[in-house]
């Protein structure tokens, strides 16, 4: 199986509308090059531009779905189209991932659990996601998860648990914690025993220098491909069944116990 990870540099002059157009145009380029495309994080605002957000904000199926189920269809590619401010029927904003078949149709739409910013940014303008995603394409199951949720091993967990082998991360990740997003993907990979395709973004946001380095990590933890820190298609060719492999030949999932509690004091 081959997958194309697309390090977008979000370029502060650009409008969405032509950011969608250029980005749709790298998704072609895809065709007959990777089976799975994935895209990073918020990439038609930028993942800090947090006052962009309610004024770009767009339906499920807004201009963003329509231009990329289109892009996945012409390249008849699975596509991981990274993440949009959507904006719900209630009003209430979210980080929404969306995923497209071959064939152009949506496959899923992932909320994002875990908002960044604390006490301010993404945790206060969005609204959480509540439900873990995954997509079985033909060769692997795909448990979809967001940029900041890659610190929260959990629900990484919860994903292996509904069938997960291949771990996709679209991010708008830090300079500044570069060596984190790393050393999370690695361990998210080896701890559930699980691909990991973490795509990050180029360039600035919003004055924040992004981390880019994109990076595809198999079960052992074993870095596959990293990109640079510049904008780049970093294309990598992996084997799904090593997941299988792995689980059986080092059992560590079977020896998971759960529902510990804590002392009685």
């Amino acid at each position: 199986m081959r997958a194309s990870l697309i390090q977008i540099a979000v370029d502060e002059g650009d409008s969405a509308e032509s950011r969608r157009g250029r980005v749709a145009s790298l998704v072609r380029d895809q065709a007959g090059v990777a089976d799975l495309v994935v895209l990073p994080e918020l990439w038609t605002t930028g993942a800090f531009a947090y006052e962009e957000f309610a004024a770009e904000a767009e339906p499920l199926d807004g201009p963003t779905h329509e231009a990329m189920a289109k892009a996945a269809s012409d390249a008849g590619v699975w596509l991981h189209a990274g993440s949009i401010p959507e904006r719900a029927p209630d009003g209430a904003l979210y980080n929404t991932s969306l995923v497209f078949s071959p064939s152009g149709e949506r496959a899923a739409a992932y909320r994002k659990i875990h908002r960044f910013g604390f006490d301010k940014g993404e945790a206060v303008l969005m609204g959480a996601g509540r439900d873990l995603v995954t997509v079985r394409l033909p060769e692997t199951t795909l448990g979809v998860a967001t940029c900041y949720d890659l610190r929260f091993p959990e629900l990484f967990r919860g994903l292996v648990d509904a069938g997960a082998e291949t771990l996709v991360v679209p991010a708008g990740w830090p300079e500044r914690r570069r060596a984190h997003w790393t050393l999370l993907a690695q361990a998210r990979a080896v701890e559930n025993q699980a691909f990991v395709l973490a795509c990050g973004t180029a360039g600035t946001h919003a004055g924040v220098p992004q981390a880019g380095h994109s990076i595809v990590v198999d079960p052992w933890g074993e870095v596959l491909a990293e990109a640079g820190p510049g904008e780049e298609v970093l294309t990598v060719e992996f084997d799904p069944a090593r997941v299988a492999t792995t689980r059986e030949q080092f059992p560590a999932l079977k020896d998971r116990v759960l529902g510990l509690q804590p002392p009685r004091r």
